[in-house]
């Protein structure tokens, strides 16, 4: 099995183990807790610096897992999986179950041997929607950049396979208003403020070379 393939199994492996892991929790119930990353914490410096990563994933998705954890006892979402939570739930218990997912879905983006490009299906999809990747990568910048305030830049599909950027405050997801996320960039200071201090046109710019186009594609 050649490098390439090898790669593209490792993806569709780990997103059906994030699955059956939001499986489990449905039917019997647990404790959320902070999931394992697929690369080391300095594996993407100097883009995410380790530092940023000691801070983010291991605590601001850790803190939001736990709130979940104090929250949804004795609520209908006691021993809910984040999708459910993230479609159906209001309030705090909405907002750290969002935020949870959101950076879930964001560390899994990323790979210190990234695909650069997407191919396939959802190449030809962005194609259609923006012309060329480079035209996309461009509209989808200037979303996270015009953004205000704190908040979350998403790629996502809908039910016929057409694609949109949405633009979400605070904790927002797509999957409360029936889309399905593909591709979400934090632009909450926290993200990108140890690295790039107030430039986030700087942290849009860079974020492109740690993107995996192969597990966006599997997500399509």
């Amino acid at each position: 099995m050649d490098k390439m393939n090898r790669k593209r199994w490792m993806t569709v492996i780990g997103l059906l183990g994030c699955l059956l892991c939001f499986w489990v929790g449905e039917v019997f119930g647990y404790e959320f807790k902070l999931p394992p990353l697929p690369y080391e914490k300095s594996a993407l410096a100097p883009v995410i610096s380790r530092e940023t990563m000691e801070f983010h994933y291991g605590k601001h998705l850790k803190g939001y897992l736990d709130n979940l954890n104090s929250l949804v006892p004795g609520t209908p979402f006691e021993g809910a999986d984040l999708p459910t939570i993230v479609k159906y739930a209001t309030g705090p218990i909405y907002d750290n179950g969002a935020q949870a997912l959101n950076h879930i879905l964001y560390f899994n983006t990323f790979s210190a041997e990234p695909a650069h490009e997407p191919t396939g299906a959802l190449a030809e999809a962005i194609a259609r929607k923006w012309s060329t990747f480079e035209d996309f990568k461009k509209a989808f910048s200037e979303a996270g950049v015009s953004l205000f305030g704190s908040g979350w830049v998403w790629l996502v599909k809908d039910r016929n396979g057409d694609l949109f950027i949405l633009q979400e405050s605070n904790a927002g997801n797509p999957l409360s208003k029936g889309y399905t996320p593909l591709l979400g960039i934090d632009v909450w200071e926290h993200a990108y403020y140890l690295d790039y201090r107030n430039k986030r046109a700087d942290y849009m710019e860079n974020i492109w070379k740690i993107i995996d186009w192969d597990t966006v594609e599997a997500r399509y």
